[in-house]
């Protein structure tokens, strides 16, 4: 399938790829059911979506509440595929059908859609706590250009609502300008208290959602709520990565290598999950204003001749194998269940004992296996 927000095409293939059937459907009620009966008439059948974390999710997920069993197939994938699909490479609704089709047969590994949990739950939330951050973020940045204007100096960096209107209260402008601009930032200071207010409520709820999990990543220095129903919510099931590596190479936090002749060298990975690698440079931000174990590597770092911004992307790499260590002890705790050994908790090291081979200075790994998904707890 390949889906979009009004509508879907369909190829029906078998296992020697022979075009069965083609069609599109509209993703209303009568469109979906239509083309729900048109798959049905195949009693041994898998539908393949594309995108179902993206565009594909509202019509891969009523898919999957009517019983039927899904794969999701990323668009890199059947983006590669087209490129040898007859067509010239022509991207058409049919030809991307196609592609999705024929991934879905000679791929192994594919992630099979699961009904919404609470990892998705989190993702909505933290999506959201994230906006009000960034809108608090705008709203202060507008009202310290309009104090600027109207108190000497401006005001203090780190502001808080009551204490711009306290500011505020000591100037009377008399002329139209400073009154407009007294009127303007009194506006915002009722604006920023609103939103002070959303944000510690949206705390509060990530907080406790977090906990019915059963999480413990909030035991690490430097991860708070938002931060572990980052974690969790993008992550999903920790146990899909073989390895701490192929984890490091999905957030980004794996050194690429650049190796060349007799010269070897590592690059930064921009690749990966941003909002992931944000998570785990805020860790390290965090690490470093305290006196942890991660300071004391970052310094380590630098005293083997490293450059600072070097020293914290090691960090960064070291962070993201405690993360998954964490996140695979919770799994494991979540698999065994209350009579389980779930193990001792970490305290605020920044890694484990410094292996021979620094994990830090290791590029991407090799292809990954596949592992049964775990779902979180559902939350109560």
């Amino acid at each position: 399938m390949d889906p979009h927000k009004r509508s879907a095409t369909i190829e029906v293939i078998d296992d020697r790829e022979k075009v069965l059937a083609q069609g599109r459907f509209g993703t209303d009620t009568v469109g979906y059911q239509a083309m729900l009966k048109v798959g049905r008439t195949y009693p041994d059948r898998t539908w393949a979506v594309e995108g179902c974390n993206g565009i594909g999710r509202h019509i891969a997920q009523r898919l999957v509440a009517d019983g039927e069993t899904v794969l999701d197939v990323p668009a890199k994938l059947s983006a590669r595929a087209r490129v040898f699909a007859t067509g010239q490479g022509r991207k058409t609704d049919p030809v991307d059908a196609h592609s999705v089709a024929v991934v879905a047969l000679r791929t192994n590994g594919l992630r099979q859609v699961a009904v919404d949990d609470t990892t998705v739950a989190l993702r909505l939330l933290v999506d959201r706590r994230d906006g009000l951050g960034r809108a608090r973020t705008e709203t202060i940045s507008r009202l310290h250009h309009l104090l600027l204007e109207l108190v000497p100096g401006g005001a203090k960096k780190y502001l808080s609502a009551p204490q711009a209107r306290a500011l505020l209260n000591t100037v009377r402008p008399r002329d139209i300008v400073g009154r407009t601009r007294r009127q303007l930032a009194s506006e915002l200071i009722t604006e920023l208290a609103v939103i002070d207010k959303k944000i510690k409520a949206a705390n509060a709820q990530l907080t406790e959602l977090v906990t019915t999990t059963g999480s413990s990543l909030q035991e690490l220095n430097g991860i708070g709520p938002s931060g572990a129903a980052r974690l969790l919510g993008d992550i999903g099931d920790i146990t899909r990565f073989a390895s701490r590596g192929h984890f490091a190479s999905w957030n980004g936090t794996a050194p690429l290598d650049a190796s060349s002749g007799d010269q070897e060298r590592h690059r930064l990975s921009r690749a990966g999950n941003r909002r992931i690698n944000r998570v785990l440079h805020i860790m390290a931000i965090v690490q470093l204003r305290n006196d942890t174990e991660g300071r004391a590597y970052y310094r380590r770092k630098l005293a083997a001749g490293k450059t600072p911004m070097e020293a914290i992307r090691a960090l960064k790499r070291r962070l993201s194998d405690l993360v998954y260590k964490q996140m695979i002890r919770d799994a494991n705790a979540a698999r065994t269940g209350p009579g389980g050994q779930a193990g001792a908790a970490l305290q605020s090291s920044a890694a484990d004992p410094i292996p021979k081979v620094s994990s830090s200075e290791q590029s991407l790994p090799g292809p990954a296996d596949t592992h049964p998904r775990t779902l979180l707890l559902a939350a109560s």
